[in-house]
């Protein structure tokens, strides 16, 4: 038997059950307490006529009940049986099951004191039927009350699924927290007072001492008060009791925290909303991961703990660059996507690399690409840290033996914030460095360390990774008038 199929019949047993005790329990208070006030004793001999009545009209409404709420809800059960999502003609329909299941209880009851007074008055008398008629009246309202509340108790796995489709805030419902409280306050309170109020005051309904009938309104305020707020503080705590453990999750970290929606009240709405915020943390989350992928995480943290605007500050820092060596020919002879393969597994190498040392890769340029130690956080050591980085690039690519590079690093002034326009900017690094860094590339494909640096990044350097480093060449970089002393490692050096 499907999850579904066990639903439903759970569902309208829930619900025959709710029709069948609620009315039956309500005829036999409603007749307990015409027996106590004496009031089928004061009609003449043909009373008779009226519990019989009492006794048919019950089993007709009971059928009569069945058949209409029956009805109202026919097509509910088709898409539920059939698993499938309901139309939104359908889905409010289905969020009207506790309102209708009272209209129609509150409707037979009415049209039972309607009828039950005209028999009063056939075989007693207008003060009789009055009797009879508010006494009736209480009793439908208690039943109508308890139906409501335990419909919405029972119907929650159909309201479940068509608050996916309509939606809490779509509903107009009237299973608000305050209709349900009133209908508490209603069933604990106000009928068992109305009822003594009716005993007690003019005109003195009933032949009989009413102190038998002031009890059983106590034990029916007790019983039928308690069983109203035990249903209406399970509808409430149930689902807060989950919305707290779900804030709960969220607040711990968890972004993949979802709550069912079954209220179609504030209730309802609130899941709704923890929902939404969940999702929303999602989202700014995958946002932030795809701005740090793309521009770096500090890059990332520094513009949403300062904002984005076209500044920056002029600070020192260490470029690296990075060039593969004859990449002109390397696209010739391979397939585009061979290219491609080959190049991120050199990224990969870079962003590694660069990461283990507290640097920031600031751009990719096709086959190139541009570090940064000292922005957009000022390192403490920017030098050593892009030396040891340029060393380490260098010596995995060489074990992979896929690629040829060449890697230059240079430290310096540089301007280090967003360019661009308001529209569309970027954090960059412009600088003499920068430039100086990507001219001893260049060179730096011609010597066999593939490394060089100029002298103040040795300078700046501590004195266990000068000792790694010995002076190569003044060579002349393009763009510049003065000779530019270089430095490069040996690839062997301890």
């Amino acid at each position: 038997m499907s999850a579904r199929l066990r639903a439903v019949l759970r569902t309208s047993l829930g619900f025959a059950t709710i029709g069948f005790g609620t009315s039956f329990c309500g005829a036999a208070l409603v007749l307990l307490l015409l027996s106590l006030q004496g009031l089928p004793d004061a009609l003449d001999p043909e009373r008779w006529v009226i519990p019989v009545s009492a006794l048919g009209y019950v089993l007709l409404a009971f059928a009569v009940g069945t058949v209409w709420a029956g009805y109202l809800q026919r097509r509910t059960v088709m898409w539920f049986l059939t698993d499938r999502e309901p139309t939104a003609q359908e889905a409010m329909r289905a969020l009207r099951i506790p309102l209708d299941l009272a209209v129609v209880s509150g409707t037979l009851w009415a049209a039972g004191a309607v009828l039950f007074g005209v028999l009063s008055v056939v075989f007693g008398s207008w003060l009789d039927a009055l009797g009879v008629v508010l006494t009736i009246v209480l009793g439908g309202f208690a039943t109508t009350g308890l139906t409501y509340l335990a419909a919405e108790r029972v119907a929650r796995p159909l309201l479940s699924v068509s608050l996916r489709v309509a939606g809490p805030r779509r509903v107009a419902s009237a299973n608000t927290v305050l209709t349900r409280l009133v209908v508490t306050w209603g069933l604990s309170s106000g009928v068992p007072l109305v009822g003594v109020l009716l005993l007690l005051l003019p005109p003195d309904i009933g032949r009989e001492d009413p102190t038998s009938s002031l009890l059983v309104l106590a034990l029916i305020g007790l019983v039928v008060g308690a069983l109203a707020t035990a249903l209406f503080a399970r509808a409430v705590a149930a689902p807060l009791h989950r919305l707290r453990s779900a804030l709960h999750d969220i607040g711990a970290g968890r972004r993949d925290v979802s709550v069912g929606i079954d209220d179609a009240g504030e209730i309802g709405m609130l899941q709704a909303s923890v929902n939404d915020l969940a999702a929303g943390l999602r989202e700014r989350e995958r946002l932030r991961d795809l701005f740090g992928r793309h521009v770096g995480d500090d890059v990332a943290r520094h513009a949403l703990e300062h904002g984005i605007s076209l500044s920056g500050d002029v600070r020192e820092a260490t470029a690296l660059f990075v060039d593969v060596a004859d990449s002109t020919t390397l696209a010739a002879e391979l397939p585009p996507d061979e290219v491609v393969r080959r190049l991120n597994r050199l990224f990969e190498v870079v962003v590694e690399a660069t990461n283990a040392n507290s640097g920031l890769v600031n751009k990719f340029q096709g086959d190139a690409a541009l570090c940064v130690f000292g922005a957009p956080d000022r390192h403490a050591d920017s030098a050593t840290a892009a030396l040891r980085t340029a060393r380490a690039i260098r010596d995995a690519v060489r074990e992979a033996g896929e690629l040829d590079i060449g890697v230059g690093v240079a430290t310096g002034q540089v301007f280090a914030g967003q360019l661009g326009a308001p529209s569309r900017m970027e954090y960059t690094v412009i600088g003499d460095a920068v430039n100086e860094a990507a001219r001893l590339t260049e060179h730096a494909k011609q010597v066999p360390g593939r490394v060089l640096a100029s002298g103040p990044t040795i300078e700046a350097a501590t004195a266990t990774e000068r000792a790694r480093w010995h002076e190569h060449a003044a060579l002349r970089l393009r763009g510049r008038s003065a000779p530019t002393v270089t430095w490069t490692d040996s690839p062997d050096s301890p």
